[in-house]
């Protein structure tokens, strides 16, 4: 299996928008660098065949960018290419697939908890499934695995970043068809309401844990 990492780079004043509405641009930009560095160790550390990261926005730009391209060694790294989210999702599970020729986890870059074994086990899924989806608790999915690119084709009609993303995109892959095997369930981190929740279900070593809890000693000074 390969595990497809769909990643923004995390530059500031265009990282997790409304995360910096609360504690500003620079701090957001650092906690989405952590989240990303953090999620590229677990898959590192996965037992998968291929580790590709579909990537948008300007690196050099970024927070922690020197970190992040050097993790980025170990992964095969593809732009980012489409009109919106929906068609850059289904577009990067083609180009890692062609990559491979395997069957693709694709996971984002907003759940910092998720570990190695965590992805064993999805894979293990995947290997039982056509498909596996990981739904979010704010109503999203954090991870899609397919066995063929083309059952990721039909993101292209789902409406990406509400409330119902993960029930429609599970009926988009069922109404093709597929059969789907539910993952665990994770919160992932887009307001600040969502940072304790998902720093609790990181290791104590995690850079993600380390970020917030010293963003949020600095707000409390």
């Amino acid at each position: 299996m390969a595990v497809l990492v769909v990643a923004k780079a995390p530059v500031p004043g265009l990282a997790k928008t409304r995360l910096a509405a609360t504690v500003g641009d620079a701090a957001a930009a650092d906690i989405a660098a952590a989240a990303l560095l953090d999620t590229l160790d677990a898959v590192a550390s996965a037992p998968v065949a291929a580790r590709i990261v579909a990537m948008t926005g300007e690196l050099g730009a970024a927070s922690r960018s020197a970190a992040i391209t050097d993790r980025l060694r170990a992964f095969t790294v593809i732009d980012q290419r489409g009109d919106d989210f929906a068609d850059r999702l289904a577009n990067a599970h083609a180009d890692a697939a062609r990559i491979g020729g395997l069957p693709v986890l694709q996971i984002g870059m907003d759940t910092p908890q998720v570990t190695a074994d965590l992805l064993a086990e999805c894979a293990e899924a995947l290997a039982g499934a056509d498909a596996v989806l990981g739904m979010a608790h704010d109503g999203g999915w954090w991870a899609l695995g397919v066995g063929s690119p083309e059952s990721a084709e039909c993101l292209r009609t789902v409406p990406m970043s509400t409330a119902e993303t993960g029930a429609v995109t599970l009926a988009a892959l069922r109404d093709t068809g597929l059969d789907v095997r539910l993952l665990t369930e994770l919160s992932d981190v887009d307001t600040v309401d969502d940072v304790g929740r998902v720093r609790r279900a990181c290791p104590p070593d995690s850079r993600f844990r380390e970020v917030t809890l010293a963003v949020e000693v600095g707000r409390a000074g």
